[in-house]
């Protein structure tokens, strides 16, 4: 690891312990390519937003990230000039007409301040660039506030996936459609 990633590591991680994010308006966000030297700092982000059973080993997000057909977009804050932190993150995949949201992952102070929407909007962009016509994903059935957010972006519901997650959690699965 570089010395840059381990200052890029604890300035993400620290909007967690500061709650700086919850008052006032957030920097602006930038959206780029996920490049392999963001890794840890997306394996870190991915341990914070889920409980242990659910998150990524890093062997697991490693390969989701290097599936054929994946993309991942990363969202910086521009909290210094110099430095802009990871505040976000989205991995999908596709085949032929069909794509899939791995994951998505912001910091819990950047939610609500529409980075898991510009995440969301450029992955679609992407997917659809490439051929898409329909989009799945599942969620946990007790998330609310991750269904409403899916729902507001134009996905339905298809039904409950018994067992889905670790413990025996239920996951509801979700698609969009961009046939024309």
């Amino acid at each position: 690891m570089s010395p840059g990633q381990g200052t890029q590591r604890k300035k993400a991680l620290s909007s967690l312990e500061t709650g700086r994010r919850s008052q006032g308006s957030a920097p602006p966000i930038a959206l780029r390519t996920f490049a392999p030297s963001d890794f840890e700092v997306l394996w870190e982000i991915d341990q914070a937003c889920y409980e242990p059973a659910v998150a990524y080993s890093r062997r697991e997000l490693k390969n989701y990230l290097s599936f054929s057909g994946a993309d991942c977009i990363v969202a910086e804050a521009a909290v210094s000039k110099r430095d802009p932190e990871i505040v976000g993150f989205c991995v999908t995949a596709r085949r032929g007409s069909w794509g899939y949201i791995v994951t998505m992952d912001v910091l819990s102070d950047w939610r609500r301040h529409g980075v898991g929407s510009a995440l969301l909007g450029e992955s679609e962009r992407r997917m659809v660039a490439r051929g898409v016509r329909e989009v799945w994903l599942e969620t946990a059935v007790d998330n609310a506030a991750g269904i409403a957010f899916w729902e507001r972006h134009g996905y339905r519901n298809l039904g409950v996936r018994k067992g889905y997650y670790p413990g025996g959690r239920d996951a509801l699965a979700m698609v969009k459609n961009f046939a024309k």
